[in-house]
């Protein structure tokens, strides 16, 4: 798959939710923001609600972002199936500011990063 990247503005920043997993007990952090453009049909607005998952993931976004910034996000699509319904997110793993170098990345892609090839 190629990689997924939006541009646009970000709109809102919902809480920070937080919780225990079930299955390992571990404890587990996710924030939801919308970024808006106006790449739509005619122009018109279109939004995308992103997740970030992870302590210091939700972390850094805090820090480095804000409501009204111009980013570009890079996300995966995933779908989940609960009791017969399916749930489809963006998960973003790298948010960039158009004004600084400020990202958000997962441990795979600074892996990628670590090479020394």
């Amino acid at each position: 798959m190629s990689e997924l990247t939006i541009k646009g503005t970000i709109k809102t920043v919902l809480d920070v939710q937080s919780g225990t997993a079930k299955t390992s007990g571990n404890e587990w952090k996710k924030l939801t923001f919308v970024v808006a453009n106006n790449e739509g049909y005619e122009g018109k607005e279109q939004i995308f609600a992103f997740e970030i998952f992870g302590e210091e993931k939700v972390e850094n976004f805090q820090k480095y972002n804000k409501v009204g910034q111009n980013v570009e996000v890079s996300f995966n699509i995933g779908t989940n199936e609960w009791k017969g319904k399916y749930f489809t997110s963006l998960s973003a793993w790298k948010v960039m500011s158009e004004s600084s170098s400020a990202t958000v990345t997962t441990e795979v892609e600074r892996q990628k990063t670590d090479l020394p090839f």
